[in-house]
């Protein structure tokens, strides 16, 4: 014990903004031509991030201005409750979906002893039977472990099956979500929004069931559909709203609406974003709160939070272990109440029991092994965290100001507004996916060659006319899917010119970029131009690339080109681009592979060449 304060880095001088920029031009400007460097405003530029929504992500961010504030108290930022210092993690919330009872219900029990603390059922058409909610729930008790209840056809009888269930275990005791969300129901249905049955169960609920709330703001198909970050944040205060004016007509005070509200938010491996909008989330909605004048104590808002289902990759989906970690991480540093770890097989069809315990299990580890689940608001006082945090709610309030202007969330939805934000993310993730400026590890980056599926129970398809559901990969999947129903192996050829030395990278570059595809890829190593034309037309390619630095190009590109063409080979692509021939005249070479090329249309053309059908 020492009576002098520990002063981390106290013996160094403070460094300016000014020396961090000079040392970022010394980088970015070490193999630039003289005349031809970087000033420090074109420098920041390169370094700046903007995601789809348009959210300016800085390289450097200072302290704030702003107070930091306290875990507990408006505006909520830090969490909704103050964590004790014991054992006070997060609800691990276990989903469940299985139509068939017997293995539903042993599941049930199985997660319920081995860590989980509550029980969510998706009810319907693409879930459990209505019928069997009580049968697949036998045994539980809704006093220990709390239940909630969803559905994407029929949330109304999902509510009533969990109450039937609730009173005959006893009332007093239940506590859980009855999942009524009808502006959710109807993003995803495409049907007219029918806020009806809220208020009747609201008030039945705050007679009857005094742990359960009745209504859950659900931002999980805005986010399955596509929705950027700012967004999801604006649609799920501008439903909110929604359902406080609502049941405000209906006679329910603003105080008890604000008790009876739960949102279920999406968690994705884009670890601060994550933790910034679950903090943003709760001091929009404490701003709701204090100007619909809800006591200060009550206006936290209780998240639960579901990682990513558009993340999920059906291809190589061990890597979604790492994904599904990521995102729970990020959920519990956020300072969700609840989290739901989605099984790593989600993509492929109904999750088995192993899946479902690996899902569970990375919650515990992260709760109780790494003890997230101990500390108030971790990212708490981080510059980045708190910068991003205000951004983030600024241009949300913005977004959900427009929405109000055009007659608030149900009219956003019935008029197509929704559709055309979720769209113009989806517009500007598509060109970052195809690029792989945002690459999906396992997928679009480092593609398993030989790829052994899972055996899996399918999941029911249920046909909807709202808002569509697509995972970021599936356009990666749809090519390999082309691929593997053609009759025989789609085959490019690589014409690997002079040394490893000279072509290693660019081989191993291209091999990867075919086998985003599933394309196998016949090389030859050196040779001469004959050599290779001849193992190109044993090969039966008929598309090559050639790979190789700018030295080897200058000296055979244009020859070996010319042979392969010869030789049958129908077009010839380069790895890397045009310009390192040195050639005035290149049109013997059909197209370049190079590091931020549109790779969705390259390989679709690929395979239009090679001759697989679409």
């Amino acid at each position: 014990m020492t009576d002098t304060p520990l002063l981390l880095a106290g013996d160094f001088a403070a460094p300016t903004r000014e020396q961090w920029e000079a040392e970022v031009l010394k980088v970015l400007n070490r193999r630039r031509p003289e005349g031809k460097e970087l000033s420090i405003d074109q420098a920041m530029k390169r370094l700046r991030t903007v995601t789809v929504d348009g959210l300016t992500i800085e390289p450097l961010y200072t302290e704030s201005a702003d107070p930091l504030g306290l875990p507990g108290a408006m505006p909520f930022t830090r969490g909704a409750t103050v964590k004790s210092g014991e054992m006070s993690a997060w609800d691990v919330r276990a989903l469940h979906e299985d139509p068939d009872v017997e293995f539903t219900h042993a599941q049930v029990v199985s997660d319920l002893e081995r860590g989980a603390t509550s029980v969510w059922l998706r009810v319907g058409a693409d879930g459990i039977p209505v019928d069997q909610v009580g049968a697949v729930l036998a045994g539980v008790d809704p006093s220990l472990a709390p239940i909630a209840v969803s559905s994407s056809d029929d949330q109304v009888a999902a509510a009533k099956a969990l109450v039937s269930f609730f009173k005959d275990a006893g009332a007093a005791k239940a506590r859980g979500n009855l999942g009524l969300d009808a502006l959710a129901l109807a993003a995803v249905s495409g049907a007219a929004p029918d806020l009806t049955p809220h208020a009747e169960w609201v008030q039945a609920v705050l007679a009857e069931l005094p742990g359960v709330r009745a209504l859950t703001v659900d931002v999980l198909p805005y986010d399955n559909a596509g929705a950027g970050d700012v967004d999801q944040l604006a649609f799920a205060i501008a439903t909110g709203v929604a359902y406080l004016r609502d049941l405000e007509a209906a006679g329910v005070d603003a105080a008890a609406a604000f008790g009876q509200i739960e949102f279920r938010v999406s968690a994705s491996a884009d670890e601060f974003l994550t933790i910034a909008r679950l903090r943003a989330l709760r001091r929009l909605w404490a701003r709701i709160g204090e100007v619909s004048g809800v006591p200060a104590d009550a206006r936290g808002a209780v998240q639960h939070a579901v990682t990513s289902w558009r993340m999920v990759t059906r291809d190589d989906p061990w890597v979604n272990l790492l994904r599904g970690t990521i995102a729970t991480f990020s959920a519990a540093v956020g300072g969700a109440e609840a989290i739901t770890c989605l099984p790593f097989d989600t993509a492929q069809g109904l999750p088995d029991e192993f899946s479902r315990r690996m899902a569970r299990n990375t919650q515990l580890i992260a709760a109780e092994e790494s003890n997230v689940g101990r500390v108030n608001d971790p990212a708490g006082g981080s510059w980045y965290v708190e910068n991003l945090t205000a951004d983030l709610a600024g241009q949300a309030w913005a977004s959900f100001q427009a929405i109000e202007a055009a007659g608030g969330m149900v009219a956003a939805l019935e008029s197509g507004l929704v559709a055309e934000k979720i769209a113009a993310s989806n517009a500007e993730r598509t060109k970052r996916l195809a690029s792989r400026k945002q690459p999906i590890t396992g997928v679009s980056m480092f593609p398993l060659k030989d790829e052994q599926p899972l055996a899996i129970k399918a999941r029911a398809a249920v046909t909807a006319s709202g808002l569509k559901p697509v995972r970021d990969s599936e356009v990666f999947e749809a090519l390999r899917d082309r691929a593997s129903a053609a009759e025989a192996k789609p085959t490019v050829f690589l014409a690997c010119l002079g040394a490893r030395r000279d072509f290693g990278g660019r081989e191993m570059f291209t091999s990867n970029v075919l086998l985003v595809a599933g394309i196998d890829f016949p090389e030859s190593e050196g040779g001469t131009p004959e050599e290779i034309a001849a193992a190109a037309a044993a090969s039966g390619a008929k598309m090559a690339i050639l790979c190789s630095s700018a030295k080897v190009y200058a000296a055979q590109a244009i020859e070996v080109a010319t042979a392969l063409k010869a030789a049958g080979v129908e077009t010839v692509h380069i790895a890397g681009r045009r310009t390192e021939i040195g050639a005035e005249d290149t049109s013997v070479i059909d197209g370049e592979v190079f590091d931020g090329m549109d790779v969705v249309a390259f390989l679709e053309g690929a395979l239009d060449t090679i001759g697989v059908a679409k």
